[in-house]
């Protein structure tokens, strides 16, 4: 875990609000090693979800740097972030996100519908990212058939089909018991560690913090530790 994946120089990120600017970082420098399972951990507002966009390449930092695999993410157009995002980053929310008509194969084969990935070739790694979450058995139930966790597994599923380098997931527990979050937590920290996937995690719970390998803390947009 000594290659940095990514690179945070100085990072601000300013709101217009009316007339308020609210600042939701402000000087954040940080480096993330391959392989790692970083959390971000801190109180509602203090910018640690801000911060995982900005590395995901949802949003855009006001001043500073953020590097991605030796990318300055800054100096894409739209159209290239959206490329660079498709082939390099996986998502997972803390609601599931999954199109209810669809089955959890459908679902987690979207992603692969922009590629020029053969009919084939698609199924073949639905039917790995479904197994890597334990799922191949409920791949043609419709999410209403499935519980919580399955459905959030079945979201993990779906940003792990296209082999990313970097998952980032944003309260990914909050909507879950304790059972299914231990469950997704794991398969979190399988990925960091026998994956050697870069496993970014935003959490407010000490308890979720603990399956990463490294927690940082936020405090009305800088860091504290």
């Amino acid at each position: 875990m000594n290659q940095r994946v990514v690179t945070i120089r100085n990072l601000s990120k300013v709101y217009r609000q009316g007339e308020i600017n609210v600042t939701a970082l402000n000087g954040v420098s940080l480096e993330i090693s391959s392989g790692e399972f970083l959390t971000l951990m801190g109180p509602s507002g203090s910018g640690k979800s801000t911060l995982l966009h900005i590395i995901a390449g949802i949003d855009r930092p006001t001043s500073g740097e953020c590097r991605v695999q030796d990318i300055d993410l800054a100096q894409l157009d739209e159209s290239a972030l959206a490329d660079w995002r498709n082939r390099n980053v996986g998502f997972v929310f803390q609601t599931f996100n999954l199109i209810p008509v669809l089955t959890a194969f459908e679902n987690v084969e979207l992603p692969l519908l922009l590629t020029r990935l053969s009919r084939s070739e698609r199924r073949r790694q639905v039917n790995v990212a479904l197994d890597l979450v334990g799922l191949s058995d409920r791949a043609h139930h419709l999410p209403k058939q499935l519980s919580g966790g399955q459905e959030q597994r079945v979201a993990i599923a779906r940003a792990l089909v296209t082999d990313p380098s970097l998952v980032v997931a944003d309260e990914p527990t909050g909507n879950l018991d304790s059972n299914s979050a231990q469950e997704v937590l794991s398969i979190l920290q399988s990925l960091s560690q026998t994956a050697g996937k870069t496993v970014i995690m935003v959490t407010h719970d000490p308890k979720a913090a603990a399956f990463g390998s490294r927690a940082i803390h936020l405090e009305k947009g800088e860091l504290t530790i």
